[in-house]
């Protein structure tokens, strides 16, 4: 029996509640307050080392008096990518570098939502283009802070089925965390064909996602939003964290991410790069 409802992977603070919708897919948001996670992973992942993922970069979204986090990569000196679902309807952002621990960032810029674009396809019901970018001031490279590789044109139709690949944030660490994590968590996971992850969310599946199996329940969660994944092999970033079920994050059901080579000429037009 094929999951319908899929939730995305940012995590917020406002009402203290955990929010709901009405859609048959949605992002996986949970209103909660940002609190350290348990000493954990990014469910059964590990902890970062310093300057091992040095595109990582974290997002304290403002929308209104609430807040949410998700995750995103540097591209470029004065570029982040991150998700759609993330941006949309934010007020501000709040950009960390340089840092494994989510709370002492060596570089912080905030900046409006006149910096942010959100392509301009994305659906927020079906999920479909769910990519964005922020524009930050420009960023001096170093061991902590440096941009993330992304595929080279030809790549376009690399399915990367069965190749192994990290994925990395400060989502929550379980299903039952109380928030996300403190310090950053990586995970090494596998493709897996999109028709094999069509079996679990049907047309929810476009030829713009890829997904990753998730066995012994390590996957991304609530909070990894927008964060790369990228291949194992060279750290080139082929995928940024979509969405999974809402059964939730141990479930060993395949988690889903917006598909890079999809975008490589959106992401030009608007950056150069």
């Amino acid at each position: 029996m094929k999951v319908l409802i899929v939730f995305a992977l940012a995590l917020a603070y406002a009402s203290g509640s955990a929010l709901r919708s009405h859609w048959e897919i949605q992002p996986r948001n949970v209103y909660a307050p940002v609190l350290e996670g348990p000493g954990g992973r990014i469910t059964n992942g590990h902890d970062a080392r310093a300057d091992q993922f040095p595109y990582q970069a974290g997002l304290s979204l403002k929308i209104g008096s609430s807040s949410a986090w998700c995750g995103g990569s540097l591209i470029g000196h004065e570029w982040i990518l991150t998700a759609a679902h993330c941006t949309d309807g934010v007020d501000s952002v709040d950009v960390h570098l340089g840092s494994t621990d989510r709370n002492t960032p060596k570089v912080k810029h905030s900046v409006s939502k006149d910096h942010i674009i959100i392509h301009e396809g994305w659906n927020s019901r079906t999920l479909l283009n769910d990519i964005s970018l922020i524009r930050i001031p420009h960023v001096d490279y170093s061991d902590a802070i440096r941009a993330v590789d992304l595929p080279r044109e030809e790549s376009h139709y690399s399915s990367y089925v069965d190749d192994e690949v990290i994925a990395s944030g400060w989502g929550r660490t379980s299903d039952s965390s109380s928030g996300v994590a403190a310090h950053l968590q990586y995970a090494h996971m596998k493709i897996i064909s999109n028709t094999s992850c069509m079996k679990t969310y049907g047309t929810t599946i476009r030829s713009s996602n890829i997904c990753v199996s998730t066995p012994a329940a390590v996957s991304t969660c609530n909070g990894d939003s927008g964060g790369p994944l990228v291949l194992a092999s060279n750290k080139v970033q082929i995928g940024l964290t979509s969405f999974g079920s809402s059964a939730g994050c141990e479930k060993e059901l395949p988690a889903a991410f917006t598909r890079v080579t999809s975008y490589l000429d959106w992401i030009k037009h608007h950056t150069d790069i």
